[in-house]
């Protein structure tokens, strides 16, 4: 075989590819290869759409009981003829997924107003549960501790903030105008490899944040800087209750260890 023959048969071999991928992810509007029967095509495609499709469901239990039958598959079927992923993974179906949703899906009828909030909320809890990330080994903290030393937070911790309270959504409850407060969550893994939230507040996810972004300040001194952005008129009471946020978050393993 000569050298253009060579190209030639590969350029069609690709052909074949691509027409064969393009009717799987949308056989709507992509004939099927000429050259496999209908039957086998009907497999591949039952195949293709059903993992996908199960893969999302699972990750997104809350948000399917949301839509119809017809308006759910209709969204995945847009996500899987319209996205284009960058991972190769199943693992990362749902991380695509809440990409799909961001960026390229159309905002339909249908939808709730809080469907990004919600998709990511439940896409952080699968995200904790496979992360490879993992907690120090276990060791007693003292109240004093968390105080004078600096309080470590997990990296299996994540602070979040929503206008919807998204850990309260269902069938049941689908508010269509935000609350007048957030809501702040702490979604985390905890040593029994359970992921699990803690309601929060506006200093708690502050108190996370500067520990995290300061590996120098002691407990103490945390909430001794929230206490005077708050202009607190008893900065001692902040400490005070502060103390106790800390120890409930050692307990949680939120709080993972404590350093000089």
């Amino acid at each position: 075989m000569n050298q253009g023959s060579f190209k030639t048969g590969e350029a069609s071999f690709q052909d074949s590819q691509f027409a064969f991928a393009a009717h799987l992810r949308d056989p709507e509007h992509n004939p099927a290869p000429e050259n496999i029967e209908d039957r086998r095509m009907g497999i591949y495609r039952e195949l293709i759409y059903n993992n996908i499709e199960n893969f999302i469901a699972s990750g997104f239990p809350v948000l399917k009981t949301l839509y119809s039958e017809a308006d759910w598959h209709s969204m995945v079927r847009d996500f899987v003829s319209r996205h284009q992923s960058t991972t190769p993974y199943f693992l990362e179906i749902s991380q695509e997924f809440l990409r799909y949703l961001q960026e390229e899906h159309k905002a339909q009828p249908c939808d709730p107003p809080f469907l990004l909030e919600l998709a990511h909320y439940e896409w952080v809890e699968l995200a904790l549960d496979v992360s490879p990330e993992s907690l120090p080994p276990e060791e007693e903290i003292s109240d004093s501790d968390l105080l004078q030393q600096h309080p470590q937070v997990s990296p299996l911790a994540w602070r979040l903030s929503y206008q919807y309270p998204v850990h309260q959504l269902g069938p049941e409850n689908q508010p269509q105008e935000p609350p007048e407060q957030p809501t702040f969550l702490v979604v985390y893994r905890n040593r029994k490899e359970r992921v699990r939230f803690m309601e929060a507040n506006a200093v708690t996810v502050r108190l996370l944040q500067l520990l995290e972004d300061d590996a120098t300040l002691s407990g103490q001194q945390a909430l001794q800087q929230i206490a005077q952005e708050l202009n607190h008129p008893q900065p001692e009471q902040v400490v005070s209750s502060g103390a106790q946020l800390l120890r409930k978050l050692a307990d949680l393993s939120i709080i993972c260890g404590s350093s000089q």
